[in-house]
């Protein structure tokens, strides 16, 4: 079957900064990445195939970006070491998807490119292929075979569906543990991985790590950040999950810098790095290392130019599981405001909402003007089955008491409140028959109702939320989860000490959720057991625990 013809997303570009025409580079990046995608086949003798004495596939294979008759296939070639020292030339290579894992019987097959620009990796992007159906694939490349990788189609967008099983979850600092979680992931029988944020961290080596990386110091430039995600990708647990099924994935904030917010640096490490020049590289950078090491299209790769800012991944997109679920997922980084009342060095923070008034000043946007309105024009298309709406933090409101009265983050939907009120207000105006949120990014796990207005306890539920917990990363101060859910009774349970994953089991009358965690994270054999369970009835917006 051919590769995809790649036409560019619909999706509307923020209308923050106005936008000017890509430069050179980027078109240059942007036809490269189009072309490489919808190669099917190439002239032989059109390029020297390298043959080669190393394996190159030490990144693993994975899949994901699936629609109802294709996906993205993806791989990244290395050299020994996982270094990016393939030299200048463009290596052809060649991917199968086959019905049978002994490849005898061949669905779809063709020929890309993997060039240096981008990192040498491949994305090829299938369609023609049947909906609902499981597939299995591989590259090939200077005479070697990559490890094999299990795949699928969604189903029919009109089709009826019985169940859909999905794991949710983020946050995989590399040094704070090992991925034991994804080795009972596997085992965990899903169509689908919702990975929803900080899939690496550009920190140096942390204090008391758990595991080091010599050269581990702050990522910065394009080679850094690329060496960061191929560390990541290097382990094997990972790489085994990203082979058993299609992830679908967005990013937070350490994919980037630590709580930046658009255009506007975060939190400032490396010191004297943090002009809008630098960040703007930085960003660009980051950006395009996360498109090289992720199966995503080239649609969504290099769409317009700011005058601060040149690169855009369009994350946003709607995954129409038949009848049963849309998963609409979100991008609460790219576009957002920047936060308010923080320490100005660091602006994102505890702070005190009764003397902070712009946290509810209506013109600030945590998703970006384009992508509030490309939500509710999402929300007025809702199905009458499930919502389900990944994005990258915890959504209710979450207040803290200190000795000097009520804190909330302003990082957060704490920080934007007149944008959360506004997403909760197309949940109600387009009557969305059974919404959940899934969130990440605080490291601990929250399940609770998501209200009409936060602002009023009494207000009506209008979904509810489930916010999972790190794979690796540490809580600051989950002890205190517990605690804080007297003065947030909107919560029904929060626990914060304890590492894994969630996992949804979804059908037309229910949907369970079950939190999975572990018993040691420092532990590549860590054993794993569930924390606690909840069920929500389709059309009623109640979390009860089971």
């Amino acid at each position: 079957m051919p590769a995809s013809n790649c036409a560019l997303s619909n999706f509307p570009l923020s209308s923050q900064p106005a936008f000017q025409p890509p430069s050179q580079d980027r078109r240059h990046l942007l036809r490269l990445a189009l072309a490489v995608a919808g190669t099917h086949w190439l002239p032989r003798g059109a390029h020297a195939e390298a043959r080669w004495r190393f394996d190159p596939f030490g990144l693993g294979v994975a899949s994901g970006s699936p629609t109802a008759d294709g996906m993205v296939l993806w791989t990244r070639l290395v050299s020994p070491g996982l270094l990016d020292s393939l030299g200048n030339t463009p290596v052809p290579v060649r991917w199968e998807l086959a019905d049978d894992e002994a490849f005898s019987r061949l669905a779809a097959s063709g020929q890309t490119l993997a060039t240096p620009d981008l990192a040498f990796s491949v994305h090829a992007e299938v369609q023609g292929l049947a909906p609902d159906r499981w597939y299995f694939y591989r590259f090939i490349a200077g005479g070697v075979v990559s490890p094999v990788g299990r795949t699928r189609t969604l189903p029919d967008p009109q089709a009826r569906v019985a169940r859909l099983r999905l794991a949710y979850a983020s946050c995989q600092r590399w040094e704070h543990g090992l991925y034991g979680a994804y080795r009972h992931m596997r085992e965990e029988n899903l169509d689908l991985v919702l990975f929803l944020g900080d899939y690496i961290y550009e920190y140096p080596n942390a204090a008391a790590a758990v595991r080091n990386f010599p050269t581990l110091a702050t990522v910065v430039s394009l080679s850094d950040y690329r060496e960061r995600h191929a560390l990541h990708r290097g382990d094997p647990l990972l790489q085994a999950m990203h082979a058993a099924c299609p992830w679908i994935v967005t990013w937070d904030d350490h994919e980037v810098q630590n709580d930046y917010a658009g255009v506007w640096p975060g939190d400032g490490r490396p010191w004297g790095l943090n002009s809008a020049a630098d960040f703007n590289a930085r960003r660009n950078a980051a950006y395009q290392a996360f498109y090289e090491h992720m199966p995503l299209r080239a649609a969504d790769f290099v769409r317009g130019v700011r005058p601060q800012a040149t690169h855009q991944v369009m994350l946003p997109r709607r995954y129409r599981f038949g009848q049963l679920a849309d998963l609409v997922m979100l991008d609460a980084r790219q576009w957002r405001d920047a936060q308010v009342c923080g320490n100005p060095q660091h602006r994102s923070g505890m702070v005190d909402p009764a003397t902070c008034s712009e946290l509810e000043d209506p013109s600030r946007t945590l998703l970006g003007t384009a992508q509030e309105q490309w939500f509710d024009q999402t929300m007025a298309q809702a199905g009458s089955g499930w919502t389900v709406i990944g994005q990258q933090t915890l959504f209710g409101r979450r207040i803290g008491r200190t000795a000097s009265g009520e804190r909330v983050w302003n990082d957060g939907w704490d920080g934007y409140g007149a944008a959360r009120r506004r997403l909760t207000d197309s949940l109600q105006r387009h009557r969305v028959r059974s919404p959940v949120l899934l969130g990440g990014d605080v490291h601990e796990n929250w399940v609770g109702h998501v209200k009409a207005d936060y602002a009023r306890p009494e207000s009506a539920s209008v979904g509810v939320e489930f916010c999972g917990t790190s794979i690796t990363s540490r809580s600051a101060g989950g002890e205190q989860a517990q605690r804080r859910l007297k003065d947030n009774p909107h919560f029904v349970f929060a626990e914060g000490t304890r590492r894994g994953y969630g996992v949804c089991e979804i059908t037309p009358g229910a949907m369970r959720t079950t939190l999975r965690v572990l018993d040691d994270v420092t532990r590549a054999d860590a054993r794993i057991e569930t924390l606690a369970s909840f069920a929500v009835q389709a059309g009623r917006p109640v979390v009860e625990r089971v």
